[in-house]
């Protein structure tokens, strides 16, 4: 289909928006709204004859749903996976849940290695004498670790 191109002044009587308002409007800054479109995570806008995208209030809310998935953490692409289900008056709520569901799952694999991370740092800053001694049970686990991964990887090949 071919693009639709606006004069300014029709584009802003027919209720278009330009980025900047969009952005305003959506809370999405005009840079990630041009990394959305351009990784279509949200379909191009029409444009004027001079380049400028335009906007309706449809897409200020699709931005609007884009930016609260991202608060909620998914990635992109299962933002655009997101949206297309969003989208789809065809959709199947099994097919949205389980988009929801794999990410509270990669969410709770971060959780888990997260609480794992300060469990190890917690003890290692407790074992810290804090003092004017060079010994530091914190570099010493840091290169051992180090070490043991490396020895690990060197094995594998």
């Amino acid at each position: 289909m071919a693009q639709k191109y606006f004069e300014m002044g029709d584009a802003r009587r027919d209720g278009f928006l330009n980025i900047g308002e969009a952005a305003r409007a959506s809370g999405v800054s005009a840079k990630m709204i041009r990394h959305y479109e351009d990784t279509g995570v949200v379909p191009p806008p029409p444009r004027t004859v001079a380049g400028y995208r335009l906007y309706r209030e449809a897409d200020v809310h699709m931005l609007r749903f884009v930016q609260r998935a991202r608060e909620l953490g998914f990635p992109v692409k299962e933002i655009k996976e997101l949206v297309g289900l969003w989208t789809n008056r065809r959709r199947s709520s099994a097919d949205v849940q389980r988009v929801a569901k794999r990410h509270l799952m990669a969410l709770e694999r971060k959780i888990d290695q997260m609480e794992a991370m300060r469990g190890t740092l917690r003890h290692l800053v407790h074992a810290c004498h804090a003092d004017e001694r060079p010994d530091c049970p914190i570099l010493e686990d840091l290169a051992q670790a180090g070490a043991a991964r490396a020895a690990a990887r060197s094995a594998k090949r």
